[in-house]
């Protein structure tokens, strides 16, 4: 072939994309049922929003961020992620003026140069919400329990969650040293990675895939926790408590974005390869006032939706009759197949799912084709049908064969 897609990337097609709008469709009903709304950012930003606002020394920004120069010699970068867009707009737009915390939630690609393995591309999609407006701890655990019933409602089993608190910039400046002194002695056998996190974020060496068995009886950042962040994460676990949503704390989950206070949060779940993390999120008190707004509270997540589909793959779980259509019309001979014309598009009209031939097959080939599709009835017309004016309808389900009204076939499909 002269042309392929481009690596990391993938082409969803009939037959495999159902299984897309089906985790989607879950997605905004579960958002409308804890009023989140939808809101769509462009695909690309300033390159200096990333940097702002998932930080510098995160290796979204240093190493894997899609980033050019327009024509008119601005810097932009293809979003890698969907929270600093989305408080781009905020502040833009002013939502802070409402009353209310702003609910938000969107669903679209994302784009990251990195390493190709199981569930991870380089343009992959991602659900995500972001409330703004309330530093109240009951709003993080909203927060996990939407992704925690997302996870659910979609036929997943097994997906954990795991919780922290990684304080405020004060606690871990206090947390940085005490970290340090314990990472100091084993500098030279880190990988380089580590290395470069212990001068810029040291608290990123606790999120290392390679050494994270090296990090056994390092300090844990609760022990440094204040009053205030010790209260705060107290509460959240009263909320997740309250909600039935079950919970560990896991004192190295730190997230690989520099702007989370307080909160931070992951789900995981075996069956996807060496990573099990699935999705996350946590607090960012201070992201909105970074990026020129005002200082307001915000707590988000985001969900991978391409591990969402694989791992229902691996599950086994049955997503039965996305595709189906509701009735296959059978047209046999000329005038039978105009009237099916007429009747088809009325079909549609009324919000049935409808179809017909179009390659001139005998009525054998034209069932093995309404079989594949899955039709719930077939409605064949031929001449004497015509004639009477009425048409053979077939339940699929039970075999069950009437003849019924042409124009009462919309009713009668309906009915079931």
């Amino acid at each position: 072939m002269a042309f392929q897609k481009p690596p990391g990337t993938q082409d969803f097609l009939p037959g495999a994309v159902e299984k897309w709008q089906y985790v989607e469709r879950v997605a905004r009903d579960i958002c409308r049922r804890f009023n989140f709304r939808e809101i769509r950012t462009p695909l690309f930003e300033m390159t200096e929003l990333y940097k702002r606002g998932v930080g510098e020394t995160t290796d979204i920004v240093e190493k894997e961020m899609y980033t050019f120069t327009d024509r008119g010699d601005r810097s932009l970068t293809l979003r890698p992620e969907g929270t600093a867009g989305a408080v781009r707009a905020y502040v833009e737009n002013k939502l802070y003026g409402e009353p209310d915390v702003s609910k938000l939630y969107y669903i679209g690609p994302m784009f990251r140069y990195e390493r190709q393995q199981a569930g991870r591309y380089r343009q992959f999609h991602q659900f995500g919400v972001e409330a703004l407006g309330a530093v109240d701890p009951a709003l993080d655990a909203e927060v996990i329990a939407l992704g925690y019933t997302f996870y659910a409602e979609v036929g997943l089993k097994d997906v954990r969650v795991e919780i922290n608190s990684v304080g405020t910039p004060e606690v871990r400046a206090a947390y940085r040293s005490r970290l340090l002194a314990f990472l100091e002695p084993m500098r030279e056998t880190l990988c380089k990675d580590c290395q470069a996190r212990m001068d810029r974020n040291p608290l990123r060496v606790l999120d290392c895939k390679t050494d994270q068995h090296r990090f056994d009886g390092a300090p844990s950042i609760l022990e440094s926790l204040d009053e205030e962040c010790r209260t705060h994460f107290e509460a959240l676990q009263r909320n997740l408590v309250d909600m039935n949503i079950p919970y560990v704390i896991n004192p190295r989950l730190v997230r690989g974005l520099d702007y989370y206070t307080h909160t931070a949060f992951e789900y995981k779940a075996e069956g996807i390869g060496a990573i099990d993390t699935i999705g996350g999120g946590g607090r960012y008190n201070g992201l909105v006032a970074e990026i020129g707004g005002p200082d307001q509270p915000g707590v988000g997540l985001g969900i991978g939706l391409e591990r969402t589909v694989l791992l229902l793959e691996s599950q086994g779980v049955q997503l039965d009759n996305l595709h189906r259509v509701d009735a296959y019309l059978v047209g046999l001979g000329e005038a039978a197949e105009r009237e099916t014309t007429r009747l088809l598009h009325g079909l549609r009209l009324r919000g049935i799912a409808a179809e017909r031939d179009y390659q001139s097959r005998k009525m054998k080939a034209q069932l093995k084709s309404a079989d594949r599709l899955q039709a719930r009835f077939t409605a064949i017309l031929g001449d004497d049908e015509l004639q009477r004016g009425e048409i053979a309808l077939k339940n699929m389900a039970t075999g069950e064969q009437t003849f019924v009204a042409l124009d009462a076939l919309a009713d009668a499909i309906l009915k079931g």
